[in-house]
C-alpha cells in the first residue's frame, strides 16, 4: 500500500505542472516603434483588450511600444525568426525583403482622400500585396491608416527651392529617397527612435511624418515649421510570423481575426479623427509648430 502511494505521489509530481501548462495562456508578442497614445499605439492596445476579451483569457498579447523590444530596423527580422509573433510595420519596410510592389504605395499623391486610399487597400490590391509576403514566412492580417506626411523642418517649406540642401530623415522609402533627391534635399534614412535627437543635434534638418506622430513624439520641441502638404501617405501593415499563425487552434485563430477587424475599424477612425483635429490652426491647439497650409 505504501509502495502504491509513494507511486501515486511521484505521478502527481509530473502530472500537475502538465495539467497547469496546458491552461496557461498562449503569447503574443506584438511590437511597434510608436508611442501608446498615437492611432496605432491605441489600436494595438485595443486588439489586445478584444483578443483576450473575445479568446476568453486564452490568449495574452504583450505590447512592446517605442521601439522598446527591437527598432525598425531588427523587428522584421525578429519576426520571421519566431522571436516576436506580430508587428504594425509601415509598408515602406517591406521593399528591403525583395517586394517592390509596396514600393507604389509611397508614390506621392497616389491617393487623392482617405476613402480612395481606403477602398484600395480593403479591395483587391490590399489583398494581392499581402499575397505578396507569404514566401516570406509573413502573413498580412490589417492594413492601419495614419493619414498623410506634412513635411517639417526649420524654416518655411512653400516651395521646392526651400528644400535644397537641407538633410530629411526618412523610413527607408526608395520613392521618398528620389521626391527628397529631386528638391535637392539629402535623405536620410533613420530609426524612428532616432528622429527626435537627431532633429535637435542636427544630424537631420526635417523629416515627413503625420500629424499625430509630430504632436505624440513632441517634434514639435525641436522643428519650428511644418507644411501641410499631404503629398504621400503614411500606412502600417499588422502582420505575423505565419508559422505561429497556422499553427494556433483554429477556433482560437478565428477570434483573432475577428478582433483584428474589430481593432482595425477603431484605428483608422481614430487616426483619421485625431490627424484632423491636431491641423486646428495654433490659437486652437498647445505646444506646436508653425503650420503653413
Amino acid at each position: 500500500m505504501r509502495k502504491l502511494l509513494l507511486a501515486v505521489a511521484a505521478a502527481a509530481i509530473f502530472v500537475v505542472p502538465a495539467a497547469v501548462q496546458a491552461q496557461s495562456p498562449i503569447v503574443i508578442k506584438f511590437s511597434h516603434v510608436v508611442a501608446n497614445d498615437t492611432p496605432k499605439g491605441k489600436g494595438a492596445l485595443k486588439f489586445k483588450e478584444l483578443a483576450e476579451k473575445y479568446t476568453d483569457g486564452k490568449v495574452k498579447i504583450e505590447i512592446y511600444p517605442n521601439s522598446s523590444l527591437y527598432k525598425d530596423k531588427e523587428e522584421i527580422e525578429a519576426l520571421q525568426l519566431g522571436s516576436v509573433q506580430m508587428l504594425a510595420p509601415s509598408t515602406a519596410k517591406f521593399a528591403p525583403l525583395g517586394i517592390r510592389e509596396f514600393e507604389a504605395l509611397d508614390l506621392p499623391w497616389l491617393f487623392k482622400d482617405d476613402e480612395t486610399y481606403s477602398n484600395a487597400m480593403k479591395g483587391t490590391v490590399g489583398k494581392w500585396l499581402f499575397q505578396k509576403l507569404e514566401a516570406k514566412g509573413i502573413t498580412g492580417l490589417a492594413y492601419w491608416d495614419n493619414g498623410f506626411h506634412m513635411v517639417s523642418s526649420n524654416r518655411p517649406l512653400t516651395k521646392p527651392e526651400d528644400f535644397k540642401g537641407l538633410k530629411f530623415r526618412i523610413s527607408g522609402s526608395k520613392i521618398a529617397d528620389q521626391y527628397f533627391r529631386l528638391m535637392g534635399s539629402i535623405p536620410q534614412i533613420m530609426a524612428f527612435s532616432e528622429v527626435y535627437q537627431a532633429l535637435q543635434t542636427g544630424v537631420v534638418d526635417g523629416c515627413e511624418n503625420t500629424a499625430s506622430n509630430y504632436l505624440t513624439q513632441k517634434f514639435y520641441e525641436v522643428q519650428k515649421d511644418i507644411t501641410v502638404s499631404y503629398h504621400a501617405h503614411l500606412q502600417y501593415a499588422v502582420i505575423v510570423n505565419s508559422k505561429f499563425w497556422s499553427g494556433l487552434p483554429p477556433d482560437i485563430r478565428t477570434q483573432l481575426e475577428k478582433a483584428m477587424v474589430d481593432a482595425t475599424d477603431y484605428t483608422n477612425l481614430i487616426a483619421h479623427q485625431e490627424n484632423q483635429q491636431l491641423r486646428l490652426p495654433r490659437s486652437r491647439r498647445q505646444a506646436s509648430p508653425r503650420c503653413i497650409i
